[in-house]
């Protein structure tokens, strides 16, 4: 969860950068063949302030931030010294992983088109390097941290030592759940695509694509008349990718059904293994039948439950959560902070053993309906070592890491090049 944390953070950051980065900027400072500019430090700052209620105008924060920054930058050259590398599959996946989370947070995929003012795709694509970067520090971090442990004698002294200081354990929730998503009937499907092979024959009879697609596109490409930019193979989710890379340049392809909707594709250009492309895109809305539908799906398991069915046998037959159906719907024990507005207004209203109507939960850009069931309320106490001695072991693994770090970094300062220009 950590490590999920830090990349997101860094995600965002680096958007943020590349929406608001100027022509003229300055350079604060160089690690080997890196450099971090003013705006790069401004950004992480003003994102480390946002999260933490600091002022970020204070200078010990920024000369703070910039150690961190130059620290990541001298891990970086030392895996590339080292010739440590990621697969072309684990960028992806990792990138893929994060533009998920950051949709999360904004809401939608496309307040984040929105927001960056670039579609999805070229997203993607411009954070590519950086992402690979992160991967790169991330992996030497964690072959240097794969050994550390600490004993019981060190978690114990280490308590003794800040128990005063130790943060009280907020309230916690040990949660399972059943998700599952409505499915578009076909009367809705069969109408999305008749008003495509509508836009499809008007094209085709002289109309101009990217006149339709600023009309009726409904993702973040269409005020670009569709365009997606130049994009590497590998990029596309797999239906739209066979299309586009068999079209020929000018080319415009038939109805194209993808977990997004249905697209028609023309083909601009192409170099090697990529491609440019636009499309225009119509979503498959759901009606409120598939929204019943689903309620009353969930209604029936309930009441299965409650008459002496094991939930965790449920979950792992019905649930559409594929993190946590093989756990039986086990979502573990979270705090309220670690819940989204609509799950936690639920939750918080239930008593130890309660098992929740179905409600409505968002996800990404799209929706599904859930049922909670609270296996136990864990209220909020002073953290001891005798009832939460995985926490305390855990903080202080991560003051040791931290330790161990600071001086590995220290050591690199001296057999790498670095300069600071703050």
């Amino acid at each position: 969860m950590k490590t999920r944390m830090i990349l997101l953070f860094l995600l965002i950051a680096s958007f943020n950068l590349c929406r608001s980065q100027t022509l003229i900027d300055r350079i604060v400072a160089v690690v080997d063949r890196e450099i971090i500019t003013e705006s790069e430090l401004n950004e992480r700052v003003n994102f480390i302030a946002l999260q933490n209620k600091l002022d970020a105008t204070k200078e010990d924060l920024k000369h703070q931030v910039l150690d961190a920054m130059v620290a990541e930058k001298l891990i970086l050259a030392q895996a590339i010294i080292d010739s440590i590398e990621v697969s072309d599959d684990q960028v992806s996946q990792a990138l893929d992983q994060q533009i998920q989370n950051i949709t999360r947070q904004l809401g939608s995929t496309e307040r984040v088109e929105q927001y960056y003012g670039k579609p999805i795709s070229r997203i993607k694509r411009e954070f590519r390097d950086e992402m690979r970067k992160q991967l790169l520090v991330q992996r030497v971090r964690q072959s240097r941290e794969a050994s550390l442990t600490v004993s019981r004698r060190e978690a114990e002294e280490f308590f003794t030592t800040f128990k005063d200081s130790l943060p009280r354990v907020p309230e916690e929730f040990a949660l399972s759940h059943i998700f599952m998503v409505p499915k578009a009937d076909s009367s809705h499907q069969l109408q999305t695509r008749q008003k495509l092979q509508a836009i499809l024959d008007s094209i085709r009879a002289g109309g101009k694509f990217d006149d339709f697609a600023k009309r009726h596109s409904q993702d973040g490409s269409a005020s670009g008349g569709g365009d997606l930019g130049w994009v590497k193979r590998g990029d596309f989710v797999r239906e739209f990718e066979e299309v586009v890379f068999a079209l020929k340049e000018n080319e415009i392809s038939s109805i194209v059904k993808t977990q997004y909707g249905f697209h028609i594709i023309q083909l601009i250009g192409r170099r090697g293994e990529s491609v440019r492309a636009r499309h225009v895109l119509l979503k498959i809305e759901k009606g409120a039948a598939s929204d019943s539908t689903t309620v009353q799906q969930l209604r029936a398991l309930r009441e299965r439950f409650l008459k002496g069915e094991h939930f965790l046998d449920l979950a792992k037959k019905y649930s559409e959560d594929e993190e946590s159906k093989l756990l039986g719907g086990d979502l573990g024990e979270l705090t309220v902070d670690q819940l989204a507005a609509d799950f936690a207004s639920v939750v918080t209203e239930m008593k130890t053993g309660e098992i929740s109507q179905p409600h409505r939960v968002t996800l990404g850009a799209s929706y599904g309906f859930q049922i909670i069931w609270l296996r136990k309320r864990i209220p909020s106490h002073a953290m001891n070592i005798e009832d939460d001695f995985t926490r305390v072991e855990q903080l202080a693994l991560y003051m040791k890491k931290n330790r161990t770090n600071q001086e590995w970094v220290a050591g690199l300062k001296k057999s790498i090049f670095y300069e600071i220009r703050f």
